[in-house]
């Protein structure tokens, strides 16, 4: 079987608990359309970005979702937690089976800093199997602008990438444009699902074909997009070419190009470290365009009104 059926769930996040919320939405989107054999929601839905309603995993919260998979037979990626492991804190999303079982954790490899400034980043990149259809992978928003990792996750054997996102800002349109990047750089779906608009979201979710070309976007209110997608598709384009033309994943594996930048123990070069201290920037950074002698400004989720993640 090479098709397989995807509902995003684009909804309205709030910096709370959004349990009740997200149930009502996957219902509903079941019910609609029982064909559907996963839904995505977006990052930070289960609690937004609050420490103080972070969550151990596995636990109560993971619970409520898996009960929730397995009952209605489906697939689900409920967003990402607040995690909180030991004095750490991390984004996490999960990946539940139609049986229940959660069949991946990941933690967010590029924490979107200095306004995520409270989360540790995660050291591996995910990717999961879907019996008899294919290889998924799996990232947080702030991920899709390092292709590092997507590409990572495709060598790894992923034919569709999901993206669970939180992003409330001016940079949308770019995202969408770099969502469709990787899709045809990796010759991949690519799955990109944000938040309603509000805190925590402006919409656009987007879902790109392994061509390049949009299947998919979304308006900014909530919104629920079924679409089924073909793994033979991406098969056949990752062999014969974009259009018969660009073989990209073939010929990267065949490269004996060596990248310094990615090697361990690499010495950064001074281009890099003259960039500055990553954090905050304030208000004379924007008035002279220069980043002056660092200060550390301390993030409070709980009181942010927007993010992105």
């Amino acid at each position: 079987m090479s098709n397989f059926a995807i509902a995003g769930v684009q909804m309205h996040i709030r910096n709370d608990d959004n349990g009740d919320e997200i149930e009502s939405h996957v219902r509903s989107t079941v019910f609609a359309f029982p064909w559907v054999q996963m839904v995505v929601v977006g990052e930070a839905a289960p609690v937004g970005f609050r420490q103080d309603l972070a969550v151990e995993l596995p636990g109560p919260a993971e619970d409520r979702y898996r009960d929730l998979a397995r009952e209605l037979g489906i697939w689900l990626i409920p967003g990402s937690f607040m995690e909180r492991a030991g004095e750490a804190y991390h984004n996490t999303a999960i990946v539940i089976a139609p049986t229940g079982e959660v069949v991946t954790r990941y933690r967010k490899l590029f924490p979107f800093y200095p306004y995520e400034g409270f989360v540790t980043p995660g050291e591996e990149v995910c990717v999961f199997d879907v019996p008899e259809v294919g290889r998924f992978g799996l990232a947080i928003c702030y991920d899709k602008w390092f292709p590092e990792v997507q590409r990572q996750m495709c060598w790894q054997g992923a034919e569709v990438i999901i993206q669970v996102t939180a992003t409330g800002t001016i940079d949308r349109d770019v995202e969408t444009a770099i969502s469709r990047a990787n899709a045809a750089i990796n010759q991949c779906y690519f799955i990109d699902v944000n938040g309603a608009k509000g805190p925590f979201g402006n919409g656009r979710s987007v879902v790109y074909a392994p061509e390049g070309e949009l299947i998919h976007e979304a308006g900014e209110a909530e919104e629920v997009f079924p679409f089924m997608i073909d793994l033979e598709r991406v098969r056949r384009t990752r062999n014969l070419g974009m259009h018969g033309l660009a073989q990209a994943m073939k010929s990267f594996r065949d490269s004996k190009v060596v990248f310094p930048a990615y090697q361990a123990g690499r010495d950064v070069p001074q281009e890099m470290t003259a960039l500055g201290e990553l954090r905050m920037p304030v208000q004379r950074d924007v008035a002279t365009g220069r980043m002056q002698e660092p200060e550390i400004i301390a993030f409070d989720a709980t009181r942010h009104s927007g993010t992105d993640g």
